[in-house]
């Protein structure tokens, strides 16, 4: 079964600190997604990334910001091997109650920008155009990690209200200005995931799973994400390697990954620094 891969994901990773946003610690095993919203109305995913990255020795991050226009990981999540972000606070019960661990040690946490009196040079309606647009983007990649992480969008989906009711009101803060609540969220969460999964969808996207008739060819191409995982190349070859085998990995995936390879290689003859 593959997943349809109807937005791009994109790549903007902090920079690895010792203490602050991006430490550079695995997550471990995935276990549920946290829901937020930026609390920010009419930032968009670059510019907060860009606020992360100018300073990145507080320990605050998410893994993933979603405007109108853009899906960007800013911390590995579904684009590499997960790392920590610190998106919940600790001393909060109500993750470990549910899920048994506290949410930055398992959970990705992904944030949704809006726009609802921001920015005032833009008309109410482009502002409510761009809000829905972020929206669909945000319960696609919700629910593209619920397939890519084995998790049930019904039970493995909180908001970060959820967790910590007495500080924090997102993302209901951002659905409530869209009409939105959050029984709708986690059923159009759960209609993109068995839209983007069935039968079908997939052939007719061109982005059918691989089919690799040669006995050899699979061996081959894990040997090829080992070494490319050993060399820095790519810091995401076990989930890649883990495609391959269980034969999940489609045509589009594989594209992908072959044009983010290219380009770090294409950096590093050039003497730069791939990220």
């Amino acid at each position: 079964m593959g997943f349809k891969m109807k937005y791009p994901i994109e790549t903007n990773y902090l920079p690895l600190v010792e203490v602050g946003r991006r430490p550079g610690i695995p997550l471990g095993k995935v276990r549920f997604i946290v829901a937020h919203d930026t609390g920010n109305d009419g930032s968009t995913a670059p510019g907060n990334i860009g606020y992360y990255a100018d300073t990145p020795h507080i320990e605050a991050s998410a893994h993933t910001f979603v405007d109108h226009e853009h899906i960007i990981e800013c911390i590995p999540a579904a684009t590499g091997t997960p790392e920590k972000a610190w998106h919940v606070i600790y001393n909060v019960t109500a993750d470990n109650e549910v899920y048994g661990d506290d949410a930055n040690d398992v959970a990705i946490g992904v944030e949704l920008c809006y726009f609802y009196q921001k920015p005032s040079s833009l008309s109410p309606e482009e502002r409510k155009r761009r809000s829905l647009e972020a929206y669909k983007r945000y319960v696609w990649y919700i629910a593209y990690l619920c397939y890519t992480f084995n998790l049930d969008p019904a039970t493995d989906i909180t908001g970060h209200y959820k967790l910590d009711p007495k500080r924090k009101t997102d993302p209901i803060n951002a659905f409530s200005k869209m009409g939105i609540t959050w029984e709708k969220f986690i059923n159009d969460v759960q209609w993109e995931y068995n839209d983007c999964t069935k039968p079908g969808v997939v052939e007719e996207e061109d982005d059918e799973t691989m089919k690799l008739p040669g006995s050899y060819q699979v061996p081959m191409l894990i040997t090829a994400l080992e070494t490319l995982g050993k060399e820095g190349i790519i810091n995401s070859a076990p989930m890649w390697i883990d495609k391959v085998k269980s034969g999940q990995m489609t045509n589009s995936e594989l594209a992908w990954l072959s044009l983010i390879v290219t380009t770090k290689l294409l950096v590093l003859n050039k003497g730069g620094t791939p990220s």
